[in-house]
């Protein structure tokens, strides 16, 4: 499920992309299959270590083609090892809305992208993210969980503050929304609820299936009800 909408981004082969806050890969691997260099980065060595795994058995089932990830670090955010205007691309997908110090993060990026590059950053939305804050302090109150909502302006300002140029955006997940409501008004960790099952039997058969009408409808939907902002920014060329 990708949050990133790689032809909007317009990326092209052969480029070098950091996935910061990578998790499970879902962005990485889609990277890899695109042709680009990629390197997941992640402060969690479990989801690091599953990334890799995934990877080597995508790319044997030529999912992602014979080359190899360009590899898995392990690091916070907001200290990259990284050398300056290194990369060509930068994913940071719903990671900044954990992260006290986000400015930090966005100064990173900025420090690691080439002039020219290109980032794209995803956070929760801040309506329907304040819905389930309102349904559920579980939703929000857990270790490593939400320390903040969103709103595009917001969001925007502190990514002009450290420096980026605003390119595109968009919202995503729009079906996903109602099924985040269900959970936080009938319990975050109640999975086995009917209806919690049967949203999520939905959602996992819209994942693998893709039937048109259901994606047309999730496209129609997204602007009111995308449950993720997406922005699409770069760092400004040098001028002579």
């Amino acid at each position: 499920m990708l949050t990133v909408d790689f032809d909007r981004w317009g990326v092209s082969r052969g480029e070098l992309v950091l996935d910061v806050g990578c998790g499970r890969g879902r962005h990485s691997f889609e990277a890899l299959a695109r042709g680009l260099d990629v390197v997941a980065v992640d402060l969690d060595e479990l989801a690091l270590k599953q990334t890799a795994s995934d990877a080597a058995e995508l790319r044997a089932t030529g999912v992602i083609g014979a080359g190899p990830m360009g590899g898995c670090a392990r690091a916070d955010g907001r200290w990259l090892p990284f050398a300056d205007e290194s990369a060509d691309r930068v994913i940071v997908s719903e990671v900044l809305e954990h992260i006290g110090d986000d400015a930090a993060v966005m100064r990173e990026v900025f420090r690691v992208l080439r002039p020219g590059g290109r980032a794209v950053v995803t956070v929760p939305r801040w309506w329907p993210e304040r819905v389930c804050w309102a349904l559920s302090d579980d939703y929000h109150e857990v270790e490593s969980g939400h320390v903040r909502v969103y709103t595009g302006h917001g969001l925007r300002t502190k990514l002009r503050a450290a420096g980026f140029e605003i390119v595109d955006s968009h919202h995503a997940h729009a079906l996903h929304t109602p099924y985040w409501w269900l959970k936080c008004a009938l319990g975050v960790g109640e999975d086995a609820a009917r209806p919690v099952v049967l949203f999520r039997r939905f959602l996992e058969w819209d994942l693998m299936r893709k039937p048109a009408p259901v994606r047309r409808l999730g496209a129609l939907l997204n602007p009111l009800l995308g449950k993720s902002a997406v922005v699409y920014v770069s760092k400004p060329k040098l001028t002579p």
